[in-house]
C-alpha cells in the first residue's frame, strides 16, 4: 500500500508543521490547532500497524477513531467561524468561500472514523488493492473533486467488512483532501 505510506508521511509532516504554527496561536485558533493535532497524533498512533511496522492492536485504532469522530462533523466546522483566519492559522480562505463542501468533508471524516471503529476487528490486508478490498479503485488517488462526488461517499456501517488498513486509507485521504484544499501550503 504505497499510497498509504505516503499519506501517512504528508500526514505526520502535517503535525510537525502545526506544532510550529502552535505559537503564536490563541483563542479558537489554537483549539483547532490542537485538534487537527490530537487527530495527526492519531494518524501516527496506528499507522505502524497498518505498514505491518508493530503489531495489530484493534483497541488502538478504536482509540484512534475516537479521535477523527470527536473532531469531525460540526465540532470542526464550529471551530472556523468567520474573521478567523490569517496567521497564525494555517487555514486558506477557500474554508470560508466554500463551507458547503468543508462541511461535507468535515462530516465524512465523521463517518470514515465511525467506519474505522466498525473495521478494527477486521485485520489488516497489507499490500491489497482497493479493488481487491472493496471491489472498487474509486478513492485511490482521489483529489479533493472526487472525495466529493457523491458516488465517493461510503457510510460507517460499509466499513465493516473491509480490512482495516483500507478504512485507514479512507479515512486518511478524507484527511488529505481536506488538507490540500483548505489548508496552506507549509514551506
Amino acid at each position: 500500500m504505497k499510497k498509504l505510506g505516503f499519506l501517512t508521511i504528508a500526514l505526520s509532516a502535517s503535525v510537525a508543521v502545526a506544532a510550529y504554527a502552535h505559537n503564536g496561536a490563541t483563542g479558537i485558533v489554537k483549539e483547532r490547532m490542537d485538534a487537527m493535532s490530537a487527530m495527526g497524533n492519531a494518524v501516527k498512533a496506528i499507522a505502524p500497524m497498518m505498514r505491518g511496522e508493530v503489531a495489530y492492536d484493534a483497541d488502538a485504532v478504536r482509540a484512534a477513531s475516537q479521535s477523527f469522530i470527536d473532531h469531525a462533523g460540526t465540532a470542526m466546522t464550529d471551530l472556523f467561524p468567520e474573521g478567523t483566519g490569517g496567521m497564525p492559522s494555517m487555514a486558506t480562505d477557500t474554508v470560508w468561500t466554500d463551507g458547503e463542501e468543508f462541511a461535507e468533508l468535515a462530516a465524512r471524516l465523521g463517518e470514515y472514523g465511525e467506519g474505522l471503529a466498525l473495521a478494527s476487528v477486521n485485520p489488516p490486508a497489507m499490500g491489497a488493492t482497493m479493488t481487491d478490498m472493496m471491489g472498487t479503485d474509486t478513492m485511490m488517488g482521489a483529489d479533493t473533486d472526487a472525495m466529493m462526488g457523491a458516488e465517493t461517499a461510503m457510510d460507517a456501517i460499509d466499513f465493516a467488512s473491509m480490512p482495516v488498513d483500507a478504512a485507514f486509507e479512507m479515512v486518511s485521504q478524507t484527511c488529505s483532501a481536506c488538507h490540500s484544499k483548505y489548508r496552506m501550503e507549509s514551506n
